[in-house]
């Protein structure tokens, strides 16, 4: 069973469950196993970062590997670097939106996806084993090399592929004091925005705090007091974005998704059809995609499967309720400022304020609840829980949903209840909670 990596990575708290001395480990690993041994690594703002970051480009080099050093910069730019720049791997260190003192290591194929299972495997018992791969000599010990010229070639495929005159257009961006304080800013800015940067200060700690995409509220209250045209909050690697229209009103990935789903049908662009989304969705969603006659694919929760459902499928848009975003047209990963851009292309080519755009989507509440339990599986199978999820159901009928489902990485059930109001939800979450606490004790 592997020990560290969940859907999106290595996570953990560093120097603590995430350490340099494995850091080191997988950069040997990745610097042994790749054929030419050139691999991009990117980081976060967040402290722990460097270390990290020292740490694997001297693996990768002691066995012979060249690490290309990419500096602070976004997931997604990375991304499209090491699959479009002939690059073996890549690496990025960024725990995303978790607080400064937790770190990651997001391992990406040449072709510019998350690797599979097996891999991970491999890296993960090569850690924890006695083994130790040949130490790279004379000539053939790697090199670490300066690479951040790179995102020069990011920037130009944003402009290539939206090329837009943004002067009419009164933006504030919240750049969660993460990677978009390096992308962001200057993106808007050649575009002519008139903008309002925040959170734009990262120093080692403030990454997160109370800001970005996962704070959502500071930048509705900005927005609403500023007389903005449209808002954005990135996450703290920058491939998630929420956006907030001009009255402060919240657009999230379920309405990004229903707004461009929409755009891309009319124009003729929705391959297939059809969209791409989690079970986590919102109930609303669904509804409305039914009645704009668009379809939708449902995967389980992380972006990597809603990434591999449109590579299988061919479809061109997917994403999650976070603000994950992925078009495969430009990109095989979410990247919140492509995101971005093409919310405001949508809004400028229709002539559509981003709230006239998303204001006839219904989102239903929704209430979340954790319950930790023995055995998650053993949970999900019992009797009385299932009896009592298709009564709550049941009472819902068509104006409401339940979701139970284990956690992918805790040992955690997670209820799920969407409803036509707030008490409804808190209501049949807590039933449901009580019977999982009974099976539990």
């Amino acid at each position: 069973m592997r020990a560290h990596f969940g859907t999106d990575g290595i996570r953990g708290r560093a120097n603590e469950n995430l350490t340099v001395d494995m850091a080191y480990r997988i950069g040997q690993y990745l610097g042994h196993t790749f054929v030419s041994g050139k691999i991009l690594i990117g980081k976060d703002t967040r402290l722990s970062s460097s270390m990290l970051e020292a740490a694997l480009s001297a693996g990768i080099s002691t066995c012979g590997g060249n690490a290309y050093q990419l500096g602070v910069c976004s997931t997604p730019s990375l991304v499209y670097l090491v699959k479009n720049e002939n690059f073996d791997g890549g690496i990025m260190i960024t725990a995303s939106h978790n607080p400064y003192y937790d770190n990651g290591i997001k391992i990406i194929s040449a072709e510019g996806s998350k690797i599979d299972s097996a891999f991970e495997q491999k890296i993960e018992d090569y850690i924890y084993s006695d083994r130790n791969l040949p130490l790279a000599i004379g000539q053939q010990i790697g090199q670490i090399k300066d690479y951040r010229k790179g995102l020069d070639d990011y920037y130009r495929h944003l402009f290539t592929e939206f090329p837009l005159d943004l002067s009419a257009y009164k933006i504030i961006i919240d750049c969660a004091n993460g990677s978009s304080t390096i992308t962001a800013p200057y993106v808007f800015e050649k575009l002519n925005a008139q903008l309002t940067v925040t959170n734009n200060q990262p120093d080692g700690y403030n990454i997160n705090r109370d800001c970005g995409s996962t704070h959502i509220n500071k930048l509705v209250a900005e927005v609403k007091k500023g007389n903005y045209d449209v808002g954005f909050a990135f996450d703290g690697d920058a491939d998630r974005v929420i956006a907030v229209t001009s009255d402060g009103q919240i657009v999230d990935g379920d309405k990004i998704i229903y707004c461009c789903g929409k755009y891309l049908q009319e124009k003729g662009l929705l391959k297939n059809g059809k969209v791409v989304t989690t079970v986590m969705a919102n109930l609303g969603l669904f509804k409305k995609l039914d009645e704009q006659h668009i379809g939708y694919e449902k995967t389980q929760v992380g972006d990597k499967y809603v990434y591999q459902c449109m590579q299988e499928n061919g479809y061109v848009l997917g994403g999650e309720q976070s603000g994950h975003i992925i078009f495969s047209q430009y990109a095989s990963t979410g990247d919140g400022l492509l995101t971005s851009l093409m919310l405001l292309k949508v809004m400028k080519e229709t002539g559509k304020s981003l709230n006239e755009l998303t204001d006839d989507l219904f989102i239903y509440p929704q209430i979340l609840i954790n319950v930790e339990v023995k055995d998650k599986e053993e949970c999900l199978k019992n009797k009385q829980l299932l009896e009592k999820c298709a009564q709550v159901q049941k009472a819902l009928q068509d104006n409401g949903r339940v979701l139970v489902r284990a956690s992918g990485t805790e040992s955690l059930v997670r209820v799920m209840i969407e409803a036509q109001n707030d008490q409804l939800c808190q209501k049949y979450a807590d039933e449901i909670v009580q019977v999982i606490e009974e099976i539990n004790n």
